[in-house]
């Protein structure tokens, strides 16, 4: 249970940063995040096929670091998960595919 309340915290962060972003951008989200649900790249690390939300880190400006899943991570990604969808009023949706105990932690906006 603690790892969950972890991550929906986590999953919630990344969230509001992407948010806080489009506020400064005119709506525009990072352009790195497509439409399909791919895994967040750690801050700095090189990750191959993973979304980089270095835009996010750059000055600390928005986090200071990404927050990496207690358990699902490797050392490129961070094991939380992120996708726009492509509908008339696109949402962010940010995901922790590591849960345990059969909890569903997906949060969007």
């Amino acid at each position: 249970q603690a790892n969950n309340a972890q991550r929906r915290s986590d999953v919630n962060t990344v969230l509001n940063a992407v948010g806080q972003y489009a506020v400064d951008n005119r709506g525009a989200y990072p352009a790195t995040i497509t439409s399909v649900s791919t895994q967040i790249c750690r801050t700095n690390a090189s990750c191959v096929g993973g979304i980089d939300l270095a835009v996010l880190t750059n000055n600390e400006l928005y986090l200071t670091a990404l927050p990496i899943d207690p358990t699902g991570s490797s050392a490129t990604g961070t094991g939380y998960y992120i996708l726009v969808t492509t509908s008339t009023n696109p949402r962010i949706v940010v995901s922790a595919p590591s849960q345990e105990l059969g909890t569903v932690i997906s949060v969007s906006r």
